[in-house]
């Protein structure tokens, strides 16, 4: 009976109607059967005493016909449910990350870069029903990955990114990152488009005013949510390399332009957001997932297979055989 449900299960009171049965069964029974004391059986070793004994069983047989009844009234039955989904409202996100070495500071464990990639990977595995794209930017910028529906090439490709100025130079450029995810998002079709833009310090390379930026996201539609990541005070920061091609870190000043920030989201109906650890990273995204729902039509198709008839056909079969026995075997005794 496993994943069955019951069309009618307030048919199940009837089974306590069972137990009064079988005492009125019991109380009858003494009253119609006749008692005889002799000193001796013997003379009656060959009768068919023992069929009397057993001829309960006929009642038991009525009973059980009368649960399958029951249970039959119930409507069993097993249910296969078919879910169609189609997404109403599609969403383009493109994440916009500070590839900079300040993002190697370790501030964040086991430093900000990583940190980030760990909890934006879960939000691209979040984010089932929309497309996503991948722009880094320090001093410059490029398209990492296309707005895509393909997860597993987003991922790789997130895994992937790392510090490295021999590919971009280094600088803090928020200006040519959000043009360029701006560029990755301005023809698209989708209904809604927002731009997660990530930095950990003040803009200070490329040849974009953040500000002019934020009016083109403006005008084209597209909502930027600005995330400063990094603690308040001092942090080790990268200020050079060891003979062995390692990192030599110092503490240094943390400085972020939130007031720029502040303002990109305020222009383009975003919001700012300012990490300072590891969870706190964790909860902005997991807030942006929130405030940026993707609109879902959801139809279910449900296939019944019904299951009483088995037990009518016990049910029958059972008092069958009961009225054969009554009059076959059992007949003449009380």
């Amino acid at each position: 009976m496993k994943n069955v449900t019951f069309l009618h299960p307030e048919f199940f009171w009837l089974f306590l109607f069972i137990p009064i049965a079988i005492a009125w069964y019991l109380y009858t029974r003494r009253i119609r059967t006749a008692t005889l004391k002799m000193s001796s059986l013997a003379p009656f070793s060959n009768s068919k005493t023992t069929l009397s004994k057993i001829k309960p069983i006929l009642f038991v047989l009525r009973l059980l016909a009368l649960s399958s009844i029951i249970v039959a009234l119930a409507r069993p039955r097993s249910v296969d449910v078919t879910q169609k989904s189609r997404t109403t409202k599609g969403i383009d996100i493109v994440m916009a990350i500070d590839v900079s070495g300040s993002m190697l500071a370790k501030d964040l464990k086991p430093n900000r870069l990583d940190a980030l990639k760990r909890v934006a990977a879960k939000f691209i595995d979040d984010r089932v029903n929309d497309r996503i794209g991948l722009v880094v930017y320090a001093g410059e910028s490029y398209t990492r990955t296309p707005v895509t529906s393909d997860k597993t090439v987003v991922l790789q490709s997130l895994k992937t990114v790392e510090y490295d100025d021999s590919i971009i130079a280094d600088g803090t450029g928020i200006g040519v990152g959000l043009a360029t995810a701006i560029n990755r998002l301005k023809d698209s079709k989708a209904k809604s488009r927002i731009i997660i833009l990530l930095t950990d310090g003040v803009n200070n390379a490329g040849t974009i005013d953040p500000r002019m930026a934020a009016n083109i996201a403006e005008q084209y539609g597209i909502k930027v949510y600005t995330i400063g990541i990094g603690t308040n005070g001092m942090a080790p920061f990268p200020y050079a390399k060891a003979s062995n091609g390692q990192f030599l870190f110092r503490n240094m000043k943390v400085e972020i332009d939130e007031d720029l920030m502040r303002e990109i989201a305020k222009t383009t109906d975003g919001k700012y957001f300012r990490a300072t650890n590891n969870k706190k990273l964790e909860e902005i995204y997991q807030e942006i997932n929130k405030l940026e729902t993707t609109e879902i039509e959801e139809k279910k198709y449900f296939n019944y297979d019904e299951k009483f008839k088995p037990l009518v056909w016990l049910a029958f079969v059972l008092v069958l055989i009961e009225i054969t026995l009554r009059n076959t075997i059992f007949k003449g005794f009380v």
